[in-house]
């Protein structure tokens, strides 16, 4: 069975314009952002994880990579390690990163997509309310 999470990334870049940088938050060992890679050719493509150990096999199914255009670094909820305003393309694949963070690394014209699954149960129901309110305060 496909991951849901990928299914609904793949169902909302069908409407997306092509991005110059893009980056997935919660990347795991790197399918979201290697499908990314292959649906915008001329897209760098940078994916995030809190886990060493995944970013560490994300990095592995790369192998030649001469234009640089994939890659993962490890990151935290409240941290993420890029510049401001720096991707056109930001997807929340797993997990949940500071709103504030979002909206400071992506661009403004830029796109968000929540592919990440909501928690189970109703307090998951209820955090995955809150942080969606959060998100467009931080915006502001």
């Amino acid at each position: 069975m496909p991951d849901p999470a990928l299914t609904r990334l793949a169902t909302a870049v069908l409407a997306l314009p092509a991005p110059e940088r893009a980056l997935v938050y919660g990347c795991g060992e790197g399918e979201p952002v290697l499908f990314l890679a292959r649906e915008f050719p001329s897209a760098r493509v940078r994916g995030t994880d809190p886990s060493a150990e995944r970013v560490r096999a994300a990095g592995a199914r790369v192998g030649l990579d001469p234009e640089g255009r994939v890659a993962f670094k490890r990151s935290s909820r409240r941290r993420l390690p890029f510049p401001d305003e720096f991707f056109d393309l930001v997807v929340v694949f797993e997990g949940r990163p500071a709103p504030g963070e979002i909206v400071r690394v992506m661009r403004p014209d830029g796109h968000l997509v929540l592919a990440a699954s909501p928690p189970a149960g109703w307090l998951g129901g209820l955090r995955q309310r809150l942080w969606q309110r959060r998100l467009p305060q931080a915006a502001i």
